[in-house]
């Protein structure tokens, strides 16, 4: 038998720690639905919510999460009586990122009579349920989603019924600069773009425009295709540059370990920073491990967040026998106290349009994850408090909350 190449070995590691984190978190939803069937003090008509989401492919260790605090934060304003005496529901279907399941699984929600829609934490994988929900003039709902186009970006005058409660591409890149520039004192940097999805592009786009803005100089540009095998290449071209830092925008996979390990192995030191999507440690490689690493997250999952509120909801998801994997299932609990909040102002009103004019207003609005905004040109979440996480030989530590100036420009 010939020995198998490191980078073979480095994939099969990954994708077993992937299917780890799938198992865990897919087993923690299916014990959250269960719980979620009982502890209801509300007696009016459910307000259901229908979700198609992934549970057992690359989104899911961001979905699950999201959709397991989801649960708890319903079954929390049911037992005080949900929303104007109506409970609130949360039904869902595993589309396992199949766009034709995805659209299929809409219409079967809708069919049901779903109040408002639920999607998955990515819009290219989302837009087919997502189109669905809208048509149908629903409110529709991402957990986690990063970039700005659960909106009339991409789906036009329709797109007014969708927001997103992940955080905005354009604000936590420029949290990412800032934090490099204003903290760290880093004044160069190199750009790696994976240009698989969209919210990895416009983080990237985001670091560079607030990066440059603040006085930093970006020696170069490198990108990438998650899977394209050119991972390799872009490692031996970012160690031939000198910069002090390292925006490096992907997640998943096994480019993200090979980058980091391949220039740990080059003994090339200089920090790495990316955004929520090197969140976990489902990808961290163990020879060498990862050093000098930063990222931005809703909270740590490190038994560190400096929010009480945030260490006792992780605790109640560890005490369930399925502790959270990344601060993503933050975005779960907040979208459900956004819907509750825009319920509640609506007079109990379900109405799409209604509770859309409602959530495009909101402006710090209290939720579990920290305050919430939307604007009518930016329907994901800006302003909130990130954590910089930092990894040292495979620990992680919250070492800073920083809240961006303000979104970045990056052209649209």
């Amino acid at each position: 038998m010939s020995r198998p190449k490191r980078g073979d070995v480095m994939t099969h590691i990954t994708r077993a720690r992937i299917a780890l984190v799938i198992i865990a978190v897919a087993a923690g939803v299916l014990a959250a639905t269960a719980a979620a069937r009982t502890d209801t003090a509300a007696a009016g008509k459910p307000i259901v919510i229908g979700a198609v989401v992934d549970l057992t492919k690359n989104m899911a260790p961001f979905d699950a999460p999201a959709l397991l605090a989801a649960q708890l934060e319903i079954k929390a304003i049911n037992k005080k009586g949900g929303v104007d005496g109506r409970p609130l529901k949360i039904v869902f279907l595993n589309d396992q990122l199949d766009p034709a399941k995805t659209k299929q699984f809409a219409v079967q929600m809708l069919q049901k009579k779903v109040d408002i829609g639920w999607v998955t934490c990515d819009v290219n994988y989302a837009a087919p349920a997502a189109q669905e929900f809208l048509n149908a003039g629903k409110l529709t709902i991402a957990p986690c989603l990063g970039t700005d186009e659960l909106s009339p970006i991409r789906f036009g005058a329709k797109g007014k019924l969708g927001f997103s409660f992940g955080n905005a591409a354009q604000d936590e890149g420029a949290a990412a600069a800032e934090f490099g520039y204003n903290t760290k004192g880093w004044r160069t940097a190199v750009v790696v773009t994976d240009n698989l999805l969209r919210y990895f592009q416009d983080d990237c786009k985001a670091f560079t425009a607030r990066f440059t803005q603040l006085g930093g100089k970006i020696v170069a540009q490198e990108s990438f295709t998650q899977g394209d095998k050119t991972i390799n290449n872009v490692v031996s071209r970012v160690n031939n540059e000198k910069s002090d830092a390292i925006m490096f925008c992907t997640s998943f996979g096994a480019d993200q370990p090979a980058f980091v390990s391949g220039l740990r192995s080059l003994h090339n030191n200089t920090p790495i920073i990316n955004g929520w999507a090197s969140d976990g440690n489902y990808w961290w490689p163990t020879n060498p491990k990862v050093t000098n690493f930063f990222y931005l997250t809703y909270a740590s999952v490190y038994g560190d967040d400096p929010s009480a509120k945030v260490r006792a909801f992780e605790a109640q998801m560890k005490a369930a026998g399925h502790p959270a994997q990344t601060g993503g299932f933050l975005g779960g609990a907040a979208a459900i106290d956004g819907i509750a909040a825009a319920v509640k102002k609506a007079g109990g009103s379900t109405n799409g349009a209604k509770l859309a004019s409602i959530m495009v207003k909101f402006h710090k609005l209290p939720t579990l994850s920290g305050n919430v905004s939307f604007s009518a040109n930016l329907h994901t979440v800006f302003g909130r408090a990130y954590r910089v996480i930092e990894i040292e030989d495979n620990v992680a530590k919250f070492v800073k909350l920083v809240t961006a100036s303000s979104p970045a420009n990056i052209g649209r």
